[in-house]
């Protein structure tokens, strides 16, 4: 059983190291470089949300009325831990990264089961669960961890470097500012803007530098977060058409969601960026081996 577990994490990880190893090519230019950049892209962008695409394939496949009669929101969960260990198993994600994404899980779920409170009520899972505690059920947390993973596996497919990164303290602080105030709004009133408004001072000169093939891209690390936010924005849309969760708009018939929790989505991920970045920093300045 050993044998075969390293048999397919050395493929595996073979064809990771076939997308991060690439010999310079500078016969390839115009036209033809635009395309072999923008396929490359697309297939590690595709790679790095491998977690987060099959557990999405997943609330498609799986019937609202569930399967063998386990309900749906347990399969769900059941299908979450299957990839997350089959992920180790295979050494597509380390042990470390794992610790990472079960942070982003207690992160997300403590968020969810406030935000599904009785006094709160944002949003709601109508079905029943076996693994549902305080209302909330447990796969939920996944979700905000498929985030989490995204990013860490950007971070090493892409070979991401930051340049001009905001001092650490200031990162982290504005980042738990964003945390508390998706409990706080409710009763202090919403500061997202004022917080945006800060994060686009402390990121302005903040650069994401990546290598989809052989040489150096960069785009403004806001612009990231943004569209990052977007697609997630995009993802939560199908999810409340499939039922997966409700906001009480939709409680009688489906509508989109509303667009302001794109700038949600977009403060969270400029959360969940921090923290891997964090951690990131903290690993290098100790010299934790990898």
């Amino acid at each position: 059983m050993t044998l075969v577990a390293d048999e397919r994490g050395d493929l595996l990880s073979a064809l990771d190291r076939r997308l991060i190893d690439h010999q310079p090519h500078p016969h390839l230019t115009g036209i033809r470089r635009f395309i072999v950049e923008f396929l490359l892209f697309g297939i590690k962008e595709a790679r790095a949300c491998l977690f987060a695409g099959l557990f999405f394939v997943s609330i498609f496949v799986v019937p609202r009325e569930g399967v063998f009669g386990i309900p749906r929101y347990d399969v769900l969960l059941i299908i979450a831990l299957a990839i997350q260990i089959w992920m180790v198993w295979t050494k597509l994600e380390t042990r470390d990264e794992l610790k990472a994404i079960c942070l982003f899980h207690i992160v997300g779920f403590a968020l969810e089961v406030f935000k599904t409170s009785g006094a709160i009520q944002s949003w709601s899972y109508p079905d029943f669960a076996y693994t549902k505690v305080f209302g909330v059920p447990l796969f939920s947390g996944f979700m905000y961890a498929a985030v989490g993973s995204y990013i860490i596996q950007a971070w090493r497919l892409f070979d991401l470097r930051i340049r001009h990164h905001p001092p650490y303290w200031m990162a982290i602080g504005v980042a738990l500012a964003i945390y508390l105030n998706f409990f706080a709004h409710h009763y202090i009133g919403d500061y997202r803007w004022y917080l945006a408004a800060l994060a686009i001072g402390l990121y302005a000169r903040t650069t994401v530098i990546f290598r989809p093939f052989d040489r150096d891209r960069q785009m403004p690390m806001l612009l990231a977060f943004i569209l990052i936010g977007f697609f997630i924005w995009v993802a939560e849309n199908i999810s409340t058409f499939f039922a997966i969760w409700h906001y009480p708009n939709q409680l009688g018939a489906w509508s989109t969601v509303h667009l302001g929790k794109w700038s949600s989505w977009t403060l969270l991920v400029m959360m969940t960026f921090t923290i891997v970045a964090s951690l990131k920093h903290i690993r290098a300045t100790i010299h934790i081996p990898k």
